[in-house]
């Protein structure tokens, strides 16, 4: 009997960390229940998730623009562009029907995405494909001809595998973007898949809009995508994605449908600190505060405890050096 396929990833004590950190989130929020998110608050979620995952595919479509076409209203835009927002929407309403391992629903889960869009929608890639940067190659897929194979034996695994959701779910969307199964199409359906496998797990899962973390986190997405190639293994994407939706979550009504005013001020830190490494007074003055107290209790804190901070000298967290930086996987951690 031939070896079983087994994806190349390490969970390291950081994913750990964010499992747990997610599952609590969830559990504190309540989103374990049913009646977690109003219908309103689902649909607004669809739609932010619709029009994130598409912006990072350049459509220019704003999320107000999408609303309405979503609603049958006539939107001036880029007939293509108006396309993949109907395709995508009827995808993410047609994913309860589907199983995550089953290779006949991924393939039409792609036709309803791309109809229209491109001419082998709902079919394995038939031509070499690659994905540049400019004049640059940054990733050769594999040939056409193991397309098949390897999502066979990538879906199997998916099948029978004991590995948490959570992490499986990112496992999954790494090695889709690796394998590149189509001709177009593959970076919204990663996202979609595994928003399928975490809603699996956890139902409401399927409105987190994750993908809206992702498009503020494009450079990093793809930074994440290139160390795991060059390492050769997904393990630095997995701590990526894990930490985006924890900071998704964190954007998230609990059951009471009051956004948490602290997820909030913890956005407000993150969006300030960007990709910059900022002492605490830095980022009090980026942010207008004045109060001492107030930032650590309301912003700092929370946002460490969150993992979505870290300190530059962890081992000396009163010095006078300290800075912090956003806890997110970079290139130079491959």
């Amino acid at each position: 009997m031939p070896d079983l396929y087994e994806p190349p990833f390490a969970v390291t004590p950081r994913v750990l960390d964010l499992v747990v950190r997610i599952s609590e989130e969830i559990g504190r929020r309540g989103l374990s229940q049913e009646r977690a998110l109003t219908p309103a608050l689902r649909r607004g979620n669809r739609l932010r998730s619709i029009q994130a995952s598409l912006a990072i595919e350049n459509n220019s479509l704003s999320l107000e623009q999408v609303t309405a076409v979503v609603a049958g209203k006539r939107v001036l835009g880029p007939p293509q562009e108006i396309q993949e927002v109907r395709n995508a929407f009827a995808a993410y309403e047609a994913m309860e029907g589907w199983q995550p391992g089953q290779e006949k629903h991924l393939l039409a889960a792609h036709r309803l995405m791309m109809q229209g869009l491109t001419n082998d929608a709902g079919r394995w890639r038939r031509g070499a494909v690659g994905i540049a940067q400019g004049a640059q190659v940054v990733h050769m897929a594999p040939p056409a001809g193991r397309v098949p194979g390897l999502m066979k034996d990538l879906l199997g695994w998916l099948k029978r595998t004991d590995v948490h959701p959570l992490v499986a779910g990112c496992v999954f969307h790494y090695e889709l973007e690796f394998i590149h199964p189509f001709s177009d199409g593959n970076g919204r359906m990663g996202r979609l898949w595994q928003t399928l496998i975490l809603s699996r797990w956890k139902p409401l899962l399927a409105w987190l809009p994750v993908e809206s973390v992702i498009r503020d986190r494009q450079v990093d997405y793809y930074a994440a995508l290139a160390a795991a190639d060059k390492a050769g293994a997904s393990t630095v994407f997995i701590e990526f994605l894990l930490a985006a939706l924890l900071e998704a979550l964190l954007g998230v009504p609990g059951t009471d449908q009051v956004t948490d005013p602290v997820s909030d001020q913890v956005k407000a830190l993150l969006k300030v600190l960007g990709n910059r490494t900022l002492s605490g007074m830095e980022c009090m003055k980026k942010l207008g505060l004045a109060h001492r107290p107030t930032f650590r209790q309301n912003y700092l804190q929370p946002a460490l405890r969150a993992g979505l901070v870290e300190r530059t000298l962890p081992d000396k967290p009163n010095s006078r050096l300290q800075k912090y930086r956003r806890a997110l996987p970079r290139s130079s951690q491959a």
